[in-house]
């Protein structure tokens, strides 16, 4: 694993908000040129209407969505079901956001651990997660069936613990900042 550094500081002045069905059409926009097979309208709408369990948000930007993320809690695990940035918006805080979001969102949920899988070659996506401290703990051999890559999963333990709790509070101020 590459050593960890800042996170990026976000330039854009982006607010988080609850993923609704209005937002859906441009989510699945971004889920098309980022994600060789993307998921439906479908499974969004049945991912986002089971509020008890999930947690899905969107990135907005000048009134368009710019990202969005998932979050599944299942008693004290929480699993990253989704995130993604407009390719043209990656690298600006966005995705950082949208991770604090989840990553909160999780711990108010009482998450104990969270985890949640990625290519092995999508370096800058490792990367975001180890600021979160998030750890590599295994490989899912062929896991992304359309294009045969391995997904590395991640975990980080203890999310309310005090590692965490001041991870997080540094990269909300760098967003605050």
């Amino acid at each position: 694993m590459r050593a960890e550094a800042d996170p990026p500081r976000p330039v854009l002045d982006v607010s988080i908000t609850p993923m609704r069905r209005k937002h859906v059409r441009e989510v699945l926009s971004i889920e098309r040129r980022v994600y060789p097979r993307p998921w439906s309208a479908a499974l969004f709408f049945s991912e986002i209407s089971q509020r008890k369990t999930r947690h899905y948000v969107v990135a907005v930007l000048h009134k368009d969505v710019a990202g969005y993320g998932g979050l599944m809690v299942h008693e004290d695990e929480g699993h990253i079901t989704t995130i993604a940035v407009a390719p043209e918006l990656q690298h600006v805080g966005i995705g950082t956001r949208l991770m604090l979001d989840l990553m909160e969102a999780a711990r108010e949920r009482a998450a104990r651990t969270v985890a949640l899988e990625v290519r092995v070659a999508n370096w800058p996506a490792q990367r975001l997660y180890s600021w979160f401290g998030f750890r590599p703990v295994g490989v899912r051999k062929n896991y992304y069936a359309e294009t045969g890559e391995d997904a590395l999963v991640m975990w980080v333990d203890d999310i309310a613990g005090e590692e965490i709790t001041a991870r997080l509070a540094r990269i909300k101020d760098s967003i605050d900042a």
